[in-house]
């Protein structure tokens, strides 16, 4: 099988997994989680997240001395690597600051915990994937990514109802 059917089935699956994180809780009993309460339990996987990566750039700059002066990371190493995950994470985690308290306030406070905490394991095999094989860095940042988008156009489809 080639590489970009690889990656877009990766694709794919984490559309499905949008579809699932956005739309299970939806489904449930929604206990009453006050939307304040439910965006810093959201935010808080991907900010651990965060920490981890962040840490563990910091670890790579003490222990090689090719970079512990601050050097740029050499194109392609797994510090550069871990340098675009952080990166990709940032800009996905702004998105999400800017979309998910609407989400919330729209589809419900569960709908954006999942979201956070499908995001962080998403993130996970992202930086996996990138470390490692195309379609599961394409599955981690399809499934990161889409629920964020899913969620939003879900969230201004009930509210403009």
């Amino acid at each position: 099988m080639r590489k970009r059917s690889k990656i877009g089935i990766g694709m794919g699956l984490g559309m499905l997994w949008a579809v699932l994180v956005v739309g299970c809780p939806q489904s449930l009993t929604q206990p009453f989680v006050p939307i304040n309460v439910a965006l810093i339990s959201a935010f808080v996987p991907g900010g651990l997240f965060l920490l981890v990566i962040i840490g563990r750039l910091a670890q790579r700059r003490f222990f090689e001395d090719a970079i512990i002066d601050g050097d740029p990371f050499r194109p392609g190493s797994p510090a550069e690597i871990d340098q675009r995950v952080l990166q990709n994470t940032v800009e996905q985690l702004v998105l999400a600051m800017a979309l998910w308290p609407f989400v919330g306030l729209t589809l419900g406070a569960l709908v954006v915990i999942w979201m956070g905490v499908g995001f962080a394991i998403a993130r996970i095999i992202f930086w996996l994937g990138y470390h490692l094989s195309p379609p599961l860095r394409a599955f981690g940042f399809a499934a990161s990514f889409y629920p964020t988008v899913l969620g939003a156009l879900w969230a201004i489809v009930v509210w403009a109802k």
